[in-house]
């Protein structure tokens, strides 16, 4: 979930100091000269991390919903467990002394 943040942050980065650099026709982007087909990969690269962090970001949260649900009926089960085998083990203790009381 994390490296689909860093992803999508890093690539609207990438456009908006793409955007910002833009002077006409020329385009310098951390130092370089950028033609309008590097202009172009940077954008489709950018875009591609940016679908891709937030792909990443989607899966990682619904794993993480997926892992407390299953964590939180674990533990009712287990209360559950606890409970009946508490039960069980109150009424063998009144089985053994309602035996000894004949």
């Amino acid at each position: 979930m994390v490296f689909g943040l860093l992803l999508m942050l890093v690539g609207a980065l990438a456009v908006v100091a793409a955007v910002l650099t833009a002077d006409g026709t020329n385009v310098e982007l951390l130092g370089l000269d950028i033609t309008a087909l590097g202009l172009y990969l940077i954008g489709l690269g950018s875009g591609a991390a940016i679908l891709w962090g937030f792909a990443i970001s989607k899966w990682g949260t619904k794993r993480s919903l997926r892992q407390r649900r299953e964590s939180k009926q674990l533990s009712e089960l287990s209360e559950k467990l606890d409970k009946r085998e508490a039960e069980r083990r109150d009424d063998d203790d009144r089985d053994k002394n309602t035996d000894r009381d004949y």
